[in-house]
């Protein structure tokens, strides 16, 4: 089931990129940072894969690829911050959040905020999330595209030149990286687990 949806998208990736060209990647890296699950791992080494065919320049296909998860960043950001908030600090009681847990992750971003976007950007699954918790605590904007910039460039080269050094190889990465993902998966199920054991804990005492 999930592998059929991946080679689904996979099909509308690569006619997207091959269509659009550069603009392609753009658009491609906008919607995954955008919280909607399109994966860069397809993304960025089949474009890599274009550079290996000399269509594309590499350093142009990293640039692109970051700037278009700053694009989508940005709209993840805001829903985060103007939609986001509002409800967790009107509903968050009724899924567990409190207004305490809220002004611990002010305090978080506040303080770890930059090496939080910075890291999580060069994550599977995370990297796609981010924007939004980095919205609804309304870390500083300019602050939050420098690191949203910085971490996305590294994974976007990485995955790139990947691509281009396997060439028509480039598709056997996935498999790698759904490894990684199902490891990152169970991680944050069992965070979540542990979320909601501490926070009913408390609401049983």
């Amino acid at each position: 089931m999930i592998t059929a949806v991946i080679e689904k998208l996979s099909v509308f990736i690569i006619a997207g990129i091959s269509m659009l060209g550069y603009g392609g990647i753009l658009v491609m890296m906008a919607i995954e940072s955008a919280c909607i699950p399109l994966p860069s791992e397809v993304i960025m080494p089949f474009s890599g894969y274009l550079v290996f065919t000399g269509r594309f320049n590499l350093w142009m296909v990293a640039i692109a690829g970051a700037l278009g998860c700053n694009l989508g960043s940005a709209v993840a950001y805001y829903l985060g911050s103007h939609g986001g908030r509002p409800l967790i600090e009107r509903y968050g009681r009724y899924v567990l959040l409190s207004q305490r847990d809220l002004e611990w992750a002010d305090r978080w971003f506040e303080k770890y905020g930059d090496a939080t976007v910075f890291f999580s950007r060069l994550l599977p699954i995370i990297r796609t999330f981010i924007a939004f918790p980095a919205g609804v605590v309304r870390m500083r904007l300019v602050r939050f595209h420098v690191y949203t910039f910085a971490g996305s460039l590294p994974w976007c080269l990485l995955l790139a030149y990947a691509g281009m050094k396997l060439g028509q190889r480039w598709s056997s990465l996935k498999v790698y990286f759904h490894r990684m993902d199902l490891v990152l998966g169970i991680l944050i199920v069992l965070g979540l687990v542990l979320f909601l054991k501490r926070h009913l804990g408390k609401h049983s005492q």
